[in-house]
C-alpha cells in the first residue's frame, strides 16, 4: 500500500466520498430534527382543539392519545430517514445496493411472518386509540379482567384488578370491551 499521497491527491479523496457522507449524515440530523418538531406541533394543535363541542371531559384523554400518536410517527420518520441515510452512505461507499435490497424483502417477509402477533397488538391499539374505546382510570371489563385502566399502550393495556393484581393485556387478543366510565354521547 502505497502512503505516500500529495496534498492534491488528499484533499481530492476527502472531497470525494467521505465528505458526501458527512453531509448526507448531518442532512439525516436535520431532517430528523426537523420531522420531529413538526410532528409535536401538528398534534400539539390536535390535542388542544376542541373536536366535540360542550363539556371538556375528553381533554385529557385526547392530549393522552395525542402524545401516543406523536411517538408512533416520531419512530416511523426516524426509521424511515435512517435507512434512506443509511442505503445513500452505503451508495457512496460502492455497495452495490441490488442484492441488499433483495434480501432485506427476504428477511423482512421472514420477520413479518414471525411478528404477526405484534404487529396485530399495534395496530389494534392505534384502532382502539383512534376509536377512544377506553382510556387510563376507565373501569373495564376485559377477557375476564375486571378493574381499572392504568395503562394504554400500542401494544399492552394494563389493569389493576380489585384484588390488586396488575394485568397486562395484549391488544390484539382484545375483542371486547365493558367501559363502565365512558359517558353515552350525544
Amino acid at each position: 500500500m502505497n502512503l505516500n499521497l500529495t496534498l492534491s491527491e488528499a484533499v481530492d479523496w476527502f472531497l470525494g466520498a467521505p465528505l458526501r457522507i458527512l453531509v448526507i449524515t448531518i442532512l439525516a440530523l436535520i431532517l430528523q430534527q426537523i420531522a420531529s418538531r413538526a410532528i409535536t406541533r401538528a398534534l400539539s394543535k390536535v390535542a388542544e382543539t376542541d373536536f366535540i363541542p360542550g363539556e371538556r371531559t375528553h381533554a385529557t384523554r385526547q392530549r393522552e392519545r395525542a402524545r401516543t400518536a406523536a411517538t408512533v410517527l416520531k419512530s416511523l420518520s426516524k426509521a424511515i430517514i435512517g435507512m434512506i441515510a443509511g442505503a445513500m452512505i452505503l451508495g457512496e461507499l460502492g455497495v452495490d445496493l441490488g442484492p441488499l435490497v433483495a434480501s432485506a424483502g427476504v428477511v423482512g417477509f421472514a420477520v413479518g411472518l414471525g411478528a404477526q402477533s405484534i404487529v396485530r397488538d399495534v395496530f389494534s391499539g392505534i384502532i382502539m386509540l383512534i376509536e377512544d374505546q377506553y382510556g387510563v382510570g376507565d373501569e373495564v371489563e376485559v377477557l375476564e379482567v375486571k378493574g381499572i385502566v392504568e395503562s394504554v399502550g400500542l401494544r399492552i393495556t394494563s389493569v389493576r384488578d380489585k384484588q390488586g393484581t396488575l394485568w397486562f393485556l395484549r391488544n390484539g387478543e382484545i375483542l371486547k370491551v365493558g367501559n363502565k366510565s365512558q359517558r353515552p354521547r350525544g
